[in-house]
């Protein structure tokens, strides 16, 4: 390993599209590793600013957390420009293929899968019905866990369209990430860094 592994990010712009309607978003993509090596978290909007960000070292997989087409639009060139793996949770697939049409995850994220980079092995957290089955990463052993959008700073991550249910994820949130230490700092797809401490109260007990 060179260097203290540790979680890194850069804000994309584009849009998102879903269910007949497209909006401007800001994308936080990730990346957690040392000098040498990262994994990347999530594949949003311009391919080339993220190979920048992650400038020469080897890329260790594309981890897409969610299928939303803002986080895996260019999952698919950085698999060409990599040589890294796309990973997706299966079920997601369905959604993911309309970015992506001719081109299939080449590996499946699931509960408590491991993704390991550097010297360290985060464990996948699945949260159902943001998108049919999105995932999180633990990755506290860099000082973060990676929510993507279903847990901002504010509260649960959006629902309401298709393929996505309030009451499941906030069971999923209850039983997945509220049980993970209170000052764990939470990295999300969008705006700022929170805690789990800080978003507790907004998700109803069951």
């Amino acid at each position: 390993m060179s260097g203290a592994v540790r979680a890194e990010h850069v804000v994309l712009r584009g849009t998102f599209g879903l269910d007949g309607e497209t909006f401007d978003v800001d994308d936080n993509v990730r990346a957690i590793g040392d000098d040498d090596q990262v994994l990347g978290v999530d594949a949003a909007h311009d391919a080339v600013a993220i190979e920048r960000a992650v400038a020469g070292r080897h890329v260790t997989a594309v981890v897409c957390n969610q299928p939303h087409d803002d986080h895996v639009d260019t999952a698919a060139e950085l698999c060409v420009a990599t040589g890294a793996p796309v990973l997706l949770h299966p079920d997601d697939n369905e959604l993911r293929s309309h970015a992506h049409p001719g081109h299939k995850p080449d590996g499946k994220l699931s509960e408590g899968r491991v993704t390991a980079v550097a010297d360290v092995e985060p464990p996948v957290l699945h949260i159902l019905r943001h998108t049919r089955d999105s995932c999180c990463l633990d990755v506290r052993s860099a000082g973060a866990v990676l929510t993507t959008d279903t847990l901002f700073h504010g509260g649960p991550g959006a629902t309401g369209r298709s393929y996505s249910d309030r009451p499941t994820m906030e069971a999923s949130l209850r039983t997945r990430l509220l049980t993970l230490p209170g000052l764990a700092v939470v990295h999300t797809g969008h705006g700022q860094d929170t805690t789990v401490t800080a978003e507790r109260p907004g998700i109803p007990t069951a």
